[in-house]
């Protein structure tokens, strides 16, 4: 098994803590590459194996609890219970280490092999639980990271427990309609896997279908604007829209700036961006109207990932317009007209 370079989280983190000071609107985009977000170079993503699934019903309707922009979801772990952040941008679960610094910590060989349970904790580090209940779907023997979360309970108020990331719904449905504040859960059996389609689903004229693809650990949509392409990461936990500072000007200079903003992570320091709105972004040929956008640089992102850069990410800003679905099991994205 491969391990991954990563800190998305502290991206994620940086992004969730959206503290927006007005400065007045600036005159042009500042160069964001001599920018430097303070991410940890040593932070490593582990790729887990899928936990085994059972399930007292394969449908369910989760209501949800909203914390400023995000979703919060009540869930069990062993028997710790509590809520937990959704967030697609994360590539499973993590756990807060306030709550869970007593577990053992995994340790992992250099390709990626499992190693025996070590007595220390230190930051990042793996662990596994015995089970992880979210609504009627148990999740057993599944591993998890660690990382601080106060700040953001800090800034919320309330006592967030980890993130429920994507390795967990790769088998499922999932709907979320933010009018209702409720998650519709299926999980997909092989047998379903080509047939299945939700009620909501079956009037064809109500929504769009649209592909995406998940690779690296992120769920990835394609966007356009005029003849340029762009990728986008769909990110639950992502409480605004973000695009890359350094995309060409044609796209920036479309960027209507109505302030600045600064953004703090873990650490505090504290890094300027740009909040605006932006017209003639598509996906497919569905065009998204006035988009709002932070605009700050995506680089840290890009080597985290080891992959080519991506442009930008798709948060609250546009989950919540419309009811929206994901199938993972056959990467389809359904958009509520």
């Amino acid at each position: 098994m491969r391990l991954e370079r990563r800190s998305k989280y502290y991206l994620f983190l940086i992004v969730a803590l959206i503290l927006g000071s007005s400065f007045g609107i600036p005159t042009a985009v500042p160069d964001a590459r001599a920018r430097d977000l303070s991410l940890p170079a040593n932070f490593r993503f582990n790729i887990y194996p899928d936990p085994p699934i059972t399930f007292d019903s394969s449908t369910a309707a989760l209501r949800f609890f909203r914390a400023g922009n995000l979703i919060l979801l009540k869930a069990k772990a062993d028997t710790t219970e509590g809520y937990f952040i959704l967030d697609t941008g994360a590539p499973y679960l993590i756990l807060n280490m306030t709550y869970f610094r007593d577990y053992p910590s995994i340790s992992f060989s250099e390709d990626g092999e499992q190693g025996g349970i070590t007595g220390a904790v230190t930051a990042y580090a793996p662990t596994k639980l015995e089970k992880f209940s979210l609504g009627p779907f148990h999740y057993h023997n599944i591993h998890a990271d660690r990382i601080n979360l106060g700040h953001i309970e800090s800034v919320k108020g309330v006592k967030i427990f980890g993130l429920l990331g994507l390795q967990l719904f790769k088998k499922f449905e999932m709907i979320i309609d933010y009018e209702t504040n409720t998650i519709y859960l299926h999980l997909i059996s092989k047998k379903e896997a080509k047939i299945y389609k939700n009620e909501m689903l079956k009037d064809a004229t109500s929504h769009y279908v649209l592909p995406f693809v998940i690779q690296e650990h992120k769920m990835m949509v394609k966007a356009t604007f005029g003849t340029k392409s762009l990728t986008f990461i769909i990110d639950t936990g992502a409480e605004s829209n973000v695009i890359d500072s350094r995309l060409p000007n044609s796209i920036l200079e479309a960027i209507t700036v109505s302030r600045r903003v600064t953004l703090r992570g873990n650490g505090g320091a504290g890094v300027e961006a740009l909040y605006g709105d932006i017209s003639d972004l598509k996906i497919g040929d569905i065009p998204l109207g006035k988009l709002p956008v932070l605009v700050t640089n995506l680089e840290k992102m890009c080597s985290a990932y080891n992959t080519s850069c991506l442009d930008g990410m798709l948060g609250f800003d546009f989950l919540s317009q419309h009811k929206i679905g994901f199938n993972f099991v056959n990467r389809k994205m359904y958009i509520w007209k």
